[in-house]
């Protein structure tokens, strides 16, 4: 089956390692036959460590605009945030000059930027929504404690209300982090039971009950995934990537290789 610019939103907390995982995705699927292609939507980034396809800093750049406006990196990544829609046509030009099996964006290292104003979700109808698929980075750092699972678990919840797209749950950096701790991360992202009972361990706070009520009406919305390990040295999740975006948009049916 063919399909061409399925787009891949990689969204996660600042380190979470999306540039690598954007990257380390990219070259697995050239290894696979296919083609893609790489959207950097960060204005703020310094090092990406590859070369993007197509780079919106290119039209801005936060130190210019930290420059222009007499502003603090603060103040300057709000404004590059709302510029992104602006520039978001000249994006889309460049992007209908590709023929890809897959678009695969990297987008900004302070995620509540691009997630939370209005200009995120006039970059994504205007890319298109229809073939878009996010990939939440769940950081490993802050996962392993159960408070740090929930919050980033709310957030994934939040980022889907907000989109109103598929969601696949990845689970980042697995070679920094030991088997016991990895398995742990991943039985709390299927039994919902398990993470509140351990989150209680640690809280004490009865009235933390709340949070395991909201936890089961996001499970049974099925808003809470199952997490992917994945890692952008080992490759480990790759595949994974792949199967569940081919279950997204064509029912598990492998693409035809440009």
């Amino acid at each position: 089956m063919e399909i061409q610019n399925v787009l891949i939103y990689f969204i996660g907390t600042a380190g979470s390692g999306k540039s690598t995982l954007t990257y380390k995705y990219q070259q697995w699927l050239t290894r696979q036959g296919f083609d893609s292609i790489t959207i950097n939507l960060d204005p703020g980034a310094e090092k990406l460590g590859y070369e993007p396809d197509i780079d919106i800093r290119e039209w801005v750049k936060l130190n210019e605009i930290m420059e222009e406006y007499q502003l603090g990196p603060n103040g300057a990544q709000i404004v590059c945030a709302d510029m992104l829609a602006l520039k978001i046509n000249e994006v889309k030009k460049l992007l209908g000059g590709f023929k890809s099996n897959y678009v695969l964006v990297d987008t900004p290292g302070q995620m509540e930027l691009f997630t939370f104003r209005k200009a995120s979700t006039v970059v994504i109808d205007t890319l298109g929504s229809d073939n878009a698929v996010l990939a939440f980075l769940y950081d490993p750092l802050i996962a392993s404690v159960p408070n740090g699972f929930v919050s980033l678990t709310m957030l994934a919840a939040t980022l889907q209300f907000r989109f109103n797209l598929p969601m696949v749950s990845l689970l980042s950096k697995v070679d920094m982090i030991g088997l016991d701790d990895l398995n742990k991360m991943l039985d709390w992202s299927k039994d919902i039971e398990l993470l509140f009972n351990d989150y209680m361990e640690t809280s004490g706070d009865v009235t933390d009950h709340f949070n395991f009520e909201l936890l089961k009406v996001l499970e049974s919305m099925e808003l809470i995934k199952e997490l992917i390990p994945t890692s952008s040295e080992t490759g480990e999740g790759m595949a994974e990537i792949y199967t569940l975006c081919q279950n997204v948009f064509m029912a598990g049916d492998d693409l035809t290789p440009s």
